[in-house]
């Protein structure tokens, strides 16, 4: 039987969860993306901040930003060698970039269901495959991907972004596969307080409406979704590789 060698595994209870490590962070502006870059940062890690709107302040000697569109297959990949090498290579990605839609699929263009293909799922993709050979020079490199709840459970009006989401879950359960040891794994939130989820919902529709769907008859907070991806990128889930985790209030089962 292989047996691993001593403290191998071990964490420093001590130490901040991401010392030492170096994280590339997309839809880092606001939202999830900026809970994650804010939390990674505090648990010792270095980020790179990336998203098509400008990224909030955050101390020079610990992050750095760039103005990225996902789905510019050249523009990522100048931007994920441009962090390892300021950073002297990566050792996680956080895909957190997402767009949604609100029509009906009858309804739906062709192009806006590329362009919500083209920055969920492909922009995914993109982000990860520039990572690639930066994550296997290292150990305890890890890929989390998010997905969303819709990607378990499509309501109407969503089905475009559904169908992305779906399409995270098995594109991060096959980077498990091929890419081990390299660690992938994927989050669903449910719904979470987010400025695109507060753009298809007033206050009081999620209030009444959203909220009492959940078996904890709430909305989630961006930082609830950081601290999933948190455990996911430390050395706490070093054994967890092509999971779906949904962080979700109880939507998946409720």
């Amino acid at each position: 039987m292989h047996q691993l060698a001593p403290g191998s595994h071990s964490v420093d209870l001590r130490a901040p969860r991401l010392a030492g490590r170096r994280i590339f962070v997309t839809g880092a502006a606001s939202g999830i993306g900026a809970s994650i870059a804010a939390l990674f940062a505090a648990e010792g890690a270095r980020v790179a901040l990336a998203d098509r709107q400008p990224v909030g302040a955050m101390p020079s000697d610990q992050a750095m930003s760039f103005a990225l569109d996902v789905s510019d297959e050249a523009a990522v990949r100048q931007a994920v060698d441009a962090a390892a090498d300021a950073f002297g290579g990566l050792d996680g990605v956080v895909n957190a970039a997402g767009i949604a839609n609100t029509e009906l699929l009858s309804e739906l263009s062709a192009a806006d269901w590329r362009r919500v293909i083209d920055v969920n799922l492909t922009g995914s993709f993109l982000v990860c495959a520039a990572a690639e050979r930066h994550l296997r020079a290292v150990e305890g490199a890890t890929i989390v991907n998010f997905s969303s709840g819709q990607g378990l459970a499509p309501f109407v009006r969503r089905g475009a972004y559904a169908a992305s989401k779906a399409g995270v879950i098995s594109l991060t359960k096959t980077l498990a596969l091929e890419w081990a040891p390299i660690r992938a794994n994927t989050i669903c939130p449910g719904a979470v307080d987010t400025p695109m989820v507060r753009q298809g919902y007033t206050s009081e529709a999620l209030r009444e409406q959203v909220g009492p769907r959940y078996a904890l008859k709430r909305i989630g907070e961006p930082i609830e979704m950081a601290h999933a991806a948190l455990y996911l990128s430390s050395r706490e889930s070093s054994f967890v590789t092509g999971i779906v985790l949904a962080v979700d209030g109880g939507r998946s089962f409720h």
